[in-house]
């Protein structure tokens, strides 16, 4: 797929993809969507990637959805939009992704917060916004941001954020738990690239499961079931090249090469 309204270049393990419609402050279409969903499939696929950074050019990381490019559809238009962009499966991309992390440079507001709420980290300028707008547009949240905006700041502070639209600086929204670090402008990519490169050089499988594990026991009440989960994944685990290779190099006293166990 050509590029349009994103960039995709690789950098020592990791995929860095950029929003590049700075002039529309890199607001949301189905294309913008569609590029992104690939881009992200596309360095899951690489065994060359460790982890991906997710950031953008200009003021605005994404000043919500583009209204004539998303609203100005026909609705043939639309569910062919749709279809090519497979919104439905955003979330589930995410959670079985390689480590992912935002790098919020600007404003970010309605479907420009979600979707990165279900990325594994949050990094934003203290320069950035966060608007979660959508009742201000008569709307409701959407890509599960109901359940992560809770997930993230407890259910007080995302009815008071979801059910009054208010805009929150970079430091409120860390303060919230919003997001998770708050970083000057312009160490921002710097930041976000090492917090990237320290979880993706980590065995690629543990990381998986690890994530795995964090999706299925975010909402579980059944510790039974929690611990289940995690033997289930500690057996598949214990048998893996690169939990060998990790004891080996311990014993071994050296630094371990889980992309070579990894074959």
């Amino acid at each position: 797929m050509d590029h349009e309204t994103l960039s995709v270049a690789a950098e020592q393990g990791l995929c860095v993809i950029t929003f590049t419609r700075a002039d529309k402050l890199n607001a949301w279409t189905y294309r913008l969507h569609a590029e992104l969903r690939r881009a992200i499939e596309s360095a899951n696929a690489d065994p060359e990637v460790d982890a991906i950074v997710v950031t953008a050019t200009g003021k605005g990381f994404c000043a919500g959805a583009d209204m004539s490019a998303v609203f100005g559809l026909s609705e043939a238009e639309k569910l062919r939009a749709r279809a090519e962009a497979d919104t439905q499966d955003w979330v589930a991309l995410l959670r079985r992704s390689k480590p992912i992390v935002a790098a919020v440079n600007g404003a970010a507001v309605g479907i420009g917060v979600s979707l990165i709420l279900p990325m594994d980290q949050i990094v934003a300028s203290s320069e950035a916004s966060f608007a979660l707008r959508f009742v201000k547009m008569g709307l409701v949240p959407e890509l599960a941001a109901s359940h992560f905006v809770q997930r993230r700041m407890g259910f007080g502070a995302a009815s008071r954020v979801l059910l009054t639209g208010d805009a929150l600086t970079a430091p409120e929204a860390l303060a919230l738990s919003l997001i998770d670090q708050v970083t000057a402008p312009e160490a921002l990519l710097d930041e976000a690239k090492a917090l990237a490169r320290r979880m993706g050089r980590n065995p690629h499988a543990a990381l998986r499961a690890t994530k795995q594990l964090l999706t299925d026991n975010a909402g579980e009440t059944d510790l039974d079931r929690v611990q289940q989960r995690e033997l289930d994944a500690l057996a598949v685990a214990y048998a893996s090249p690169e939990h060998k290779e990790a004891v080996a190099a311990f014993l071994a006293k050296r630094a371990p090469d889980f992309k070579a166990a990894r074959g």
